[in-house]
């Protein structure tokens, strides 16, 4: 992608009139020599898988594992709470697509499959609430793609490197724009959205149980879907980030850095070392298939 910063993307689209993922879509054309009608038919797959895997969410799954599955059905099946409709719907579809990952069925990881069920969650949502066609649908996620991609080259997606802020921050970040541009908003809203998404999940640590993406990884889907929308609706009332999303970007893979190792997806701190969690693990452990190398 030509453009190294979401304030120089959000600059070109402004000045020519178009969405980030139009944009963006044109440079990824662009850079890979692909007619942009082929981009855009690779884009509208994933589109596709997303919309599978939260129906086969929705419907109950169970992890391999056991140690998740179903909380989907339930929060689908429970009616509007006290969030609301729109925002119980996301978190549904977020829990869904985090537990057909866990149960080994088909996602898009986006960014990573840990974080994979917070931007279907999100456009999918946002997508019927506003009328949303197919061709605006898979614009949207090249907009969350060009978001991605520029926290990928400024700061890091694994969980490994920066903690969960860098997985499920950076997809609330991801999809809060995709929801702005969704919402006819401008491409300055969207990178706004972006960075205040990014900047209520700083220092959120990676401490799956027994090393497996589902505690609390699954919930904090739902939770990252939340506050990408609750970002979306600040940006779109007008609000700004103080902090430009760049920086705030930067500040991530700082803080990332930071994060002692134990709090970066080695399941040695946090939630993974609480009696629960270790007994959890123990438990998945004693139960787990040996190998002939284990024995």
């Amino acid at each position: 992608m030509p453009y190294t910063n979401l304030a120089e993307l959000a600059s070109a689209a402004a000045a020519r009139g178009l969405t980030i993922g139009a944009v963006v879509r044109e440079g990824e054309a662009a850079e890979t020599e692909t007619p942009e009608p082929e981009i855009n038919a690779r884009m509208a797959r994933n589109l596709e898988v997303m919309r599978e895997a939260a129906a086969r969410g929705l419907a109950g799954i169970r992890s391999r594992s056991g140690l998740t599955g179903t909380d989907a059905k339930k929060m689908a099946e429970a009616g509007p709470g006290v969030a609301g409709e729109l925002l119980d719907t996301a978190i549904a579809r977020a829990l869904a697509v985090s537990e057909v990952n866990a149960a080994m069925g088909r996602i898009v990881a986006a960014p990573t499959a840990g974080s994979a069920g917070v931007l279907p969650a999100v456009i999918l949502t946002v997508g019927e609430r506003v009328g949303a066609t197919d061709e605006q649908l898979i614009e949207a996620l090249f907009t969350a793609g060009g978001v991605g991609q520029v926290i990928a080259a400024k700061a890091t997606l694994a969980g490994a490197e920066g903690g969960c802020q860098a997985e499920c921050g950076s997809a609330a970040a991801m999809a809060a724009a995709a929801a702005v541009q969704l919402a006819g908003g401008t491409p300055e809203q969207c990178v706004d959205a972006a960075a205040i998404a990014l900047k209520g999940s700083l220092g959120l640590v990676c401490d799956p149980v027994a090393g497996l993406v589902e505690v609390p990884c699954i919930k904090r889907n739902g939770l990252s879907a939340a506050a990408a929308l609750a970002a979306a609706d600040m940006a779109l009332a007008g609000i700004r980030s103080v902090i430009p999303a760049d920086e705030v970007i930067v500040a991530m893979g700082e803080v990332g850095r930071a994060l002692p190792a134990s709090l970066r997806e080695t399941s040695q701190g946090g939630l993974a070392t609480t009696p629960t969690g270790k007994r959890l693990a123990s438990r998945f452990l004693s139960s787990a298939p040996r190998t002939t190398d284990d024995k």
